[in-house]
């Protein structure tokens, strides 16, 4: 659907096919995510692949902004280190994030809610929104911190990360869970707090529930 400056599609492999040559033509793209999957076309063509990794070439400026539950994901930690070596400026954000994709200050993709296992998408080319998108995005990535600091101070709390996960869904007493992670109860609360912050979670309920979206359980 297309109205004016304003296309919704539906999944990433339409939205890919729909932007791919503007990912290939960008000189400067920005993306701000909860995780590494919102962006992930899940069944690309290999023309739509190519479109997706232009935005990777060198000469290309990119910023990508995240959430700290995809550091608590070994391999999602590894794939961002791999990207940060291709030449990506990475940061990470405790704050809620619009989970956006800004291609040359000129065209944004804002991702939508999941119905029926497809994300919509709306691509915006019009101009005073994309400038108000990128004034977000920009305030979010002032007060965000370096990739690298980011994750030595959750380095720790990643080792503990699977286990404290397990002890909350078994619902048991943090005296039992501090003991069976040879931890002091104060201080295995400390971790459950940090691990609910880097989740962006405010309960441990919710805390459950976003692990499992991130495929931390």
């Amino acid at each position: 659907m297309e109205t004016g400056q304003v296309a919704i599609v539906r999944g990433e492999e339409e939205l890919f096919e729909r932007t791919a040559h503007l990912f290939a033509a960008a000189g400067e793209v920005v993306c701000a995510a909860n995780d590494l999957h919102t962006w992930a076309a899940t069944r690309p063509r290999p023309e739509i692949a190519t479109g997706v990794a232009a935005h990777h070439r060198a000469g290309v400026r990119v910023r990508k902004l995240y959430r700290p539950g995809v550091l608590l994901d070994p391999s999602s930690a590894q794939h961002l280190a791999e990207i940060k070596r291709a030449g990506a400026d990475i940061r990470i954000t405790p704050e809620d994030v619009n989970e956006t994709i800004i291609l040359d200050r000129r065209v944004a993709i804002l991702a939508g809610d999941l119905a029926d296992g497809r994300r919509s998408y709306s691509v915006v080319s019009q101009p005073e929104v994309v400038q108000g998108v990128s004034s977000l995005f920009e305030a979010a990535w002032r007060s965000s911190v370096e990739l690298a600091v980011y994750d030595a101070q959750l380095a720790e709390l990643r080792s503990l990360a699977p286990r404290v996960l397990e002890l909350l869904a078994s619902g048991g007493k943090d005296e039992t869970a501090a003991r069976s992670l040879g931890l002091g109860v104060r201080t295995y609360r400390r971790r459950v707090a940090e691990l609910m912050a880097a989740l962006g979670a405010e309960s441990r309920f919710q805390a459950g529930v976003r692990a499992r979206e991130l495929g931390l359980v």
